[in-house]
């Protein structure tokens, strides 16, 4: 078996759960279409007795939230329902099989990763095409934009991977971490502007998001897309998220070696 077979098997292993199971294709659609009108709703709510509001006209604010919702399906796979999650492997101990495989475990842990976006991206796509031919967001000013937005979204999703596999490295460090997984992955959606843009938050806020990488993953490419980042910016912006890029790749590498020599199962 060549690795390129290996490569396509592991990054279809989480799409495969969902795609084999018709009603959670449905339920996911259910829950992305909910989501999205009731967000679209609460804004246009928001709005109703204002203009603009922290640099942020209604249109904007709007657009935002929605694209959020949207991006947000990027990395929405369960991978729980699958049992193949990092805390999962470690309480069962069944992550010694990630280091017996012809595919290296941060590897396979990418792979996997790429084929969840690669879906994922599928349905955003498919729901941005869908809110753009209703008028519940709109579009990007120029082409220029739409450029630059793709580049930065490309970059914000690639630094939120490595984000996501640090949590998942904590498992091997911490084996029973429920809690500290679901504080990280809140302070992830809060302070990358899932929930809401980061230009509503006091000074302060906005300072410390500076110097974490979160607002890099999913704040600035659609800042960017919506115009509260002109395009004069974008250049600073893409190198501050180039550099996280490489900051974190080298810290998730480095923790894969460390990580191998203490493989520790609760179940194995």
């Amino acid at each position: 078996m060549t690795t390129l077979t290996y490569a396509w098997r592991a990054a279809r292993v989480t799409p495969l759960g969902e795609l084999y199971t018709p009603p959670r294709i449905t339920a996911a659609l259910l829950r992305l279409t909910v989501q999205v009108v009731l967000v679209a709703s609460l804004w246009h709510g928001l709005y109703a007795q204002t203009g603009t509001t922290a640099g942020l006209s209604r249109d904007q604010a709007v657009t935002f939230a929605v694209l959020a919702v949207l991006a947000s399906r990027l990395r929405e796979l369960d991978q729980y329902a699958g049992r193949d999650s990092v805390a999962q492997h470690m309480y069962y101990g069944t992550i010694v099989y990630w280091y017996l495989r012809p595919l290296s475990p941060h590897r396979y842990y990418a792979l996997r990763a790429l084929g969840e976006q690669l879906y994922g991206l599928a349905w955003a796509l498919g729901g941005y095409t869908v809110c753009l031919a209703a008028g519940v967001v709109v579009p990007p000013e120029s082409a220029s934009v739409a450029g630059v937005f793709a580049l930065s979204l490309f970059l914000g999703q690639w630094v939120l991977h490595y984000v996501m596999l640090l949590i998942d490295q904590l498992c091997f460090w911490t084996l029973r971490n429920t809690a500290a997984l679901l504080i990280l992955i809140f302070a992830q959606n809060l302070m990358s502007g899932v929930y809401a843009p980061l230009w509503y938050f006091p000074h302060w806020f906005l300072t410390l998001s500076s110097f974490l990488p979160f607002q890099a993953t999913l704040n600035v490419p659609l800042s960017l897309y919506v115009g509260r980042i002109p395009l004069s910016e974008a250049g600073f912006q893409l190198g501050v998220q180039a550099g996280w890029l490489v900051a974190l790749r080298f810290l998730t590498r480095f923790l894969w070696r460390r990580a191998a020599r203490r493989v520790v199962s609760q179940g194995g």
